[in-house]
């Protein structure tokens, strides 16, 4: 139910390509939920999206850097939907000083959507 808005601040982009784990064929227009904390450790409803993936599975989001909290490391957490195939459920951690990462996000065909 998150927004659709490929960004929701600045300093970090993700990008990569949602892809068939059989083939590595993209699949077009999968969901692709992102929520992470603001820059102040805290969860709201400013730091969600909605993004769908392009015509070659590709998408681009842009956030704040992602910061640690209650000693967790920094991360964003992703989910992706596509018909077709089973749900995606993971999480990106950036290494220290990263501002920009490509992550593929690779979907095993099932019963999806």
């Amino acid at each position: 139910g998150a927004p659709v808005r490929r960004s929701v601040g600045s300093g970090y982009v993700l990008s990569g390509a949602v892809l068939a784990a059989d083939d590595c064929k993209p699949i077009r227009n999968a969901r692709i939920e992102f929520w992470l904390a603001d820059p102040k450790g805290e969860y709201d409803d400013a730091h969600r999206a909605t993004v769908f993936a392009g015509e070659r599975g590709g998408y681009r989001f842009e956030s704040n850097v992602p910061v640690s909290y209650g000693g967790r490391p920094p991360h964003i957490h992703v989910r992706v939907t596509a018909r077709g195939f089973e749900e995606l459920v993971t999480q990106h951690y950036p290494e220290p000083g990263q501002t920009k990462a490509d992550f593929d996000l690779v979907l095993v065909a099932g019963r999806g959507r």
